[in-house]
């Protein structure tokens, strides 16, 4: 089982950016598709994007496409999220996801592991 660790989280103003890392430990990273979830206060968790494991396909929720890009480095152990034009509603505790030769989903029970999430603010 892998374990997640995610890093890059703050406040930022609207229109600014931020780059999420996560870091993974445990054997064969490069065999595992990555996601990020987040989950705003009084919401549910929702699915952001994510990465196959080979790094060929990706997925993006309607609502951060064209703004936010996911990327794996598997030489690093570490999957990222880079965030641009940073919206007030983007506002949401951040979570790395990740399963083993997993396809790339969008849902929650797609992914077998999970990081303790890092917090997003941005201010309006």
């Amino acid at each position: 089982q892998v374990q997640l660790v995610e890093s890059g989280g703050g406040l930022v103003q609207a229109g600014g950016s931020l780059r999420l890392s996560c870091a993974a430990s445990g054997p064969a990273f490069r065999f595992y598709t990555m996601g990020w979830f987040r989950r705003a206060p009084g919401k549910e968790r929702e699915f952001v994007a994510a990465i196959s494991w080979s790094g060929g396909s990706t997925a993006y929720a309607d609502s951060v496409k064209g703004r936010f890009t996911i990327s794996r480095d598997n030489a690093k152990n570490t999957v990222y999220l880079q965030m641009s034009n940073l919206k007030p509603e983007d506002t949401a505790v951040y979570y790395c996801a990740a399963v083993r030769f997993g396809v790339v989903t969008t849902t929650p029970e797609g992914f077998g592991s999970w990081g303790q999430g890092t917090q997003v603010t941005v201010s309006s």
